[in-house]
């Protein structure tokens, strides 16, 4: 009976202090965030299909690698495939609901396929999160007042009808 409160005191210690380890932040990966390097100098050369599959290999190694998912975002919008960047900005969301540049890229993305309405709103909620000074916040801003940009359709075109004499 006498050492009861001391056992408590030193079992509650013992559960606070290990819970503290585990609730730490960790860094990605080595191994991913060099695979992920390259894949951003494949990307800054011009080499899509090489990036995305720097960017796979990374997440391949490190799931919980945040950043290899704007990358891979980024890579789908240079390709013209604004779904699935949309698809990899969320997926960056749910992992840091908070991500400023995962919220302004999903935003231009959809400023991109037109869906301007649902950009505002990731402006506003950027406008609550860091102000209006943000540079997210202000990048998305121009996307919006740009506007989608125009695309040509074989219909929009209609040539001429030219009439000859055999």
């Amino acid at each position: 009976m006498r050492y009861t409160p001391a056992a408590l005191a030193l079992s509650l210690l013992a559960a606070v202090v290990s819970s503290v380890g585990h609730g730490a932040e960790q860094g990605p990966d080595p191994r991913a965030a060099a695979l992920a390097a390259q894949g951003q100098g494949a990307l800054a050369s011009g080499d899509i299909q090489a990036a995305i599959d720097q960017f796979e290999a990374a997440l391949a190694v490190d799931p919980a690698y945040t950043a290899v998912y704007l990358d891979l975002a980024e890579a789908a919008r240079l390709q013209g495939l604004q779904g699935k960047a949309i698809h990899y900005y969320r997926s960056a969301l749910e992992r840091e609901p908070g991500n400023l540049a995962a919220i302004s890229g999903e935003g231009a993305a959809l400023v991109e396929k037109g869906a301007l309405e649902k950009a505002r709103r990731n402006l506003s909620q950027l406008e609550s999160l860091c102000g209006d000074g943000c540079t997210e916040t202000q990048q998305l801003a121009a996307a919006i007042q740009q506007g989608p940009p125009i695309i040509l359709r074989a219909e929009a075109i209609a040539p001429d009808p030219l009439v000859t004499q055999n």
